[in-house]
C-alpha cells in the first residue's frame, strides 16, 4: 500500500520568539518492510541553519535552528511511502518467551541490539506490578508471539482509549490506575511490563490508517501520532510490531517513522525558545492512500 503522509505542527507565539532550536522526527524510516519513495521537511519561516543526521537508533532527524525574531512557526514533514508488511510467523513456531529471554540477556552476536531494549528507559521502565498484570499470558514454555498477541489483545479489552486525561509525562503506574490514556500511554505500559519479565520492547513512533480498508471502523489513533510496541522474537524471527491500542498486529494500516527507548526518543518536534513566554500549538496529520501495489 502506498500512502502519502503530511505532519504539520503549528506554533503560535504570543510574543515574538527571538531564538529557537527544534530537533524533529519527522522522515519515516527507511525499511525491508517500507519504501521511503519521497520524503522532505520544511519551516516556515525558512531556518536559519539546518542539520539532517541519523540519530543513535538509526531514524532520520532534523536539526533546525532560528535566529531571527518570529511570531509563529510551522514544520512540515510530507512524505511517499510504500508499506509491505509481512505476515507474522506462525505463533507456535516462536521461542519459548522464557528462552528468548535468556538469549536477550546473554547477548552476543545474535542479541546485541535487542539487549539494548531490555533496559529502563525514563518513561518506560521495567515495572513490576505492569509484569504482575501481564504475567497470567507468559507462563513457563509459551511461545512468545502467543503470549504477546494475547497480552496486546488484553491491554485494547481492559483500558480505555480517551484523549486529554493523560500528559506526555504520565507514568506507567498511572495509567494503570486510571485503566485510560491514549496511545502512547499503552505503549509504555506494554513495553514496561515486557521490560519487566525480561522480554526486549522498543517504542514505535509513527501513524495509523484513519479506518480499516475491509469494514472501514475507525482506528483509535489516527488522525495524529501513533504509537505502538516492537516486540523481538528471537534471532529467527527479529522483531514484530504489536499495536495494543488498537490490539492489531502492524501490518499495512501503519506508517513507521522511527524508534527507539520511549517516546522521548522519538518526539515529532521538540525544541527550545528564547522569548515567546506563552503559545498555542496545533498538530494536524493526514495519511492517505495512494494506490494498491501489487
Amino acid at each position: 500500500m502506498i500512502y502519502r503522509v503530511r505532519h504539520l505542527t503549528s506554533y503560535e507565539y504570543q510574543a515574538p520568539v527571538a531564538l529557537s532550536a527544534h530537533l524533529a522526527h519527522l522522515l519515516p524510516r527507511q525499511l525491508p518492510v517500507q519504501r521511503v519513495l519521497s520524503a522532505r521537511v520544511t519551516a516556515t519561516p525558512a531556518a536559519s541553519w539546518r542539520r539532517d543526521r541519523r540519530d543513535h537508533f538509526g531514524n532520520d532527524v532534523t536539526w533546525l535552528f532560528f535566529d531571527t525574531a518570529h511570531a509563529n512557526l510551522a514544520v512540515t514533514g510530507e512524505a511517499v511511502v510504500d508499506v509491505s508488511f509481512p505476515d507474522p510467523p506462525p505463533p507456535e513456531t516462536t521461542l519459548p518467551w522464557d528462552s528468548l529471554r535468556v538469549t536477550a540477556r546473554r547477548g552476543g552476536p545474535d542479541a546485541w541490539q535487542p539487549a539494548e531494549f531490555l533496559f529502563d528507559s525514563p518513561l518506560a521502565p521495567a515495572d513490576a506490578a505492569a509484569a504482575a498484570y501481564a504475567a497470567p499470558s507468559f507462563p513457563p514454555g509459551r511461545p512468545a508471539l502467543s503470549a504477546l498477541l494475547e497480552l496486546n489483545a488484553r491491554i485494547r479489552r481492559d483500558f480505555t482509549f480517551r484523549p486529554g486525561v493523560t500528559t506526555t509525562s504520565t507514568t506507567i503506574p498511572e495509567v494503570l490506575s486510571r485503566r485510560e490514556g491514549v496511545c502512547q500511554d499503552f505503549a509504555h505500559l506494554m513495553i514496561g511490563a515486557l521490560r519487566g519479565l525480561g522480554v526486549p520492547a522498543r517504542y514505535v513512533s509513527g501513524y495509523i490508517r484513519t479506518r480499516a480498508p475491509t469494514d472501514g471502523v475507525r482506528r483509535l489513533g489516527a488522525d495524529q501520532s501513533h504509537a505502538w510496541v516492537g516486540c523481538w522474537l528471537g534471532p529467527e524471527h527479529g522483531w514484530i510490531d504489536l499495536d495494543p491500542t488498537n490490539g492489531l498486529v502492524v501490518k499495512e494500516e501503519h506508517v513507521v517513522l522511527g524508534w527507539g527507548r520511549d517516546f522521548r526518543d522519538v518526539t515529532p518536534l521538540r525544541g527550545v525558545i528564547l522569548g515567546g513566554p506563552e503559545h498555542e500549538l496545533s498538530v494536524r496529520v493526514e495519511l492517505e492512500p495512494q494506490q494498491m501495489v501489487a
